[in-house]
């Protein structure tokens, strides 16, 4: 039969195949593996899986690579980033290398404040062209699929100017892009003397208008102590229940103050951060099928010791995936493959199940995991061929890029 890609001789294909849900527990560390592997794509998707013998006896097709002595995988899949913004912060990193917290920055007017103003006062066409590089750069390090939250403007006009820009960047760009509204990341200056205003526009004017132009998906907010506090949270977030959002949090991340446990009985997709999560909020995300998103990246970037429970979560059998967070504050980071190595060192997870956790655990977070995520019979051939002798080797070489080849869709974008 002929093919439009062959993808031969890979020394591990790993292929995630499993159940049709989530891994939880000991299922996270079932990669899948097939020695000598290799792929068969047609049309954009996935038509064989099998060892290199197997699929070149049935196959054939003029454009082959030959992946020999590389490891195959699925296209990372990075469930949490804010990729639209103006201007970089690294005036606030050196802040906190002396001794200034993130929320001592944010409440001087710094933090997601200071990308507020670079936001408003920002065309949409040089928003665009900013990100664009940005995402580009992370396509080079392997995210195949990505979330991207808005939540830099704070206003209707400026939050609508930014889930504009990404959707022009999913039309435009090689990768798919899912949109997020971030409308509740933190509040305005203009109204930080009178919240209950500002979150009156959030639920009826700004959530209204989003859904009507269809430009987000998902619905998030930044649920902390010192911004949204929980029963805040619970009224925005059941107002986007009602408009039709299907609900991400960014829950407990500093304090325990009952994040999690507010996304199992809201029902969200995912609760993300978590690095203060309680035993409660574990259970009540467990036992409403909420996903951890862990962002070790930005405890790392912070230089917080704070890094989420990953152990006592996976030991309790909640689902797990791992995302970058990259945005120009907290956490400037656009490579799953660094996050993989700090989920690994910080958070005590193996080499397999922080894979698990950043391709099929992170689509399932993105209601994507029939799609992709893994590399199986009729899902997208979102594939990495990875520069490097096992999957062990992911985590253990780190700074630098042991993706050699990205290919989206079946055509390869690097």
């Amino acid at each position: 039969m002929k093919t439009d890609l062959l993808i031969i001789n890979a020394k591990e294909l790993l292929t995630l195949t499993g159940s049709d849900n989530p891994r939880t527990g000991s299922e996270m560390n079932e990669l899948g593996i097939i020695n000598n592997g290799a792929i068969a794509v047609k049309d954009e998707k996935i038509i064989a899986v099998g060892t290199t013998e197997e699929i070149t006896a049935d196959f054939q097709t003029e454009k082959i690579i030959d992946a020999s002595d590389k490891v195959v995988m699925p296209g990372f899949v990075d469930p949490h980033t804010h990729p639209v913004f103006k201007q970089t912060r690294e005036n606030e990193f050196e802040m906190r290398i002396k001794g200034r917290s993130y929320i001592e920055i944010s409440q001087s007017g710094g933090g997601i404040r200071s990308s507020i103003a670079g936001v408003r006062e920002t065309s949409e066409e040089e928003l665009y062209k900013l990100a664009e590089k940005r995402i580009n750069k992370i396509i080079s390090n392997g995210t195949t699929t990505l979330e991207a939250k808005s939540g830099y403007g704070l206003s209707t006009k400026s939050e609508i100017k930014m889930l504009k820009v990404i959707k022009k960047l999913d039309e435009n760009l090689p990768i798919d892009i899912i949109p997020t509204f971030l409308g509740a990341h933190e509040f305005p200056t203009e109204y930080k003397d009178d919240k209950e205003k500002y979150i009156d526009i959030l639920m009826n004017e700004m959530m209204p208008k989003v859904r009507e132009m269809n430009l987000a998906e998902y619905c998030d907010i930044f649920t902390e102590d010192h911004v949204y506090n929980i029963e805040q949270s619970r009224r925005i977030l059941n107002r986007a229940k009602e408009l039709g959002f299907k609900i991400r949090m960014h829950a407990d991340e500093i304090k325990p103050i009952g994040g999690a446990e507010l996304a199992g009985e809201i029902g969200a997709v995912s609760a993300d951060h978590l690095g203060a999560a309680s035993n409660e909020g574990i259970k009540a995300m467990r036992d409403n099928g909420v996903i951890a998103i862990l962002l070790p990246g930005t405890i790392f970037s912070l230089g917080m010791k704070s890094y989420a429970r990953a152990r006592d979560m996976i030991k309790a059998g909640l689902a797990v995936a791992l995302a970058t967070d990259f945005n120009p504050g907290s956490c400037n980071c656009d490579s799953m493959q660094f996050v993989i190595t700090l989920a690994c060192l910080q958070m005590k997870m193996t080499p397999a199940e922080a894979i698990t956790a950043s391709t099929i655990n992170a689509a399932y977070s993105l209601d994507l995991g029939d799609k992709v995520g893994s590399i199986e019979v009729g899902k997208k051939a979102n594939i990495l061929i990875m520069d490097m002798p096992s999957y062990q080797y992911l985590p253990y070489h780190f700074g630098s890029n042991n993706v050699e080849t990205v290919i989206k869709n079946g055509k390869v974008i690097r």
